[in-house]
């Protein structure tokens, strides 16, 4: 079974993610702070991290960066409520981040996450 960390301080958007993953056969951790999923990423393999941009005490972006610095090319999915995703394909170590605008379908998660993992060169095998 993947294991999937999602990191979201709106406990409502982890909580539909994370049931989301759940019914489609992804071990989830969950994590309500950048610091926390960091924390959480160093302690257990995963095989992919669904990371909100806009985190209340530190930069999504910069929680991404970490993730990558640690392990090139982890298969990640960036969310966020504003429209301009963009600038997270700017940054080089971000390449292949695939971007996702709230409020999203769960389809339209599921893709996305399958889309990063095919990024980074592998494919979950959660049944979906």
């Amino acid at each position: 079974m993947p294991r999937v960390l999602v990191i979201d301080d709106q406990k409502g958007v982890r909580a539909m993610v994370a049931m989301v993953l759940r019914v489609n056969h992804y071990d989830v951790v969950e994590a309500e702070s950048g610091a926390e999923g960091l924390r959480a990423f160093g302690e257990s393999p995963f095989d992919a991290a669904i990371v909100d941009i806009f985190l209340a005490e530190t930069s999504g972006v910069d929680v991404m960066a970490t993730i990558r610095e640690r392990v090139p090319g982890f298969p990640i999915v960036a969310v966020s409520g504003m429209t301009a995703l963009d600038f997270v394909g700017e940054a080089p170590d971000l390449k292949g981040v695939v971007c996702l605008q709230k409020p999203f379908r769960p389809n339209d998660l599921l893709q996305a996450l399958r889309k990063a993992q095919a990024a980074a060169g592998g494919e979950l095998s959660a049944a979906v």
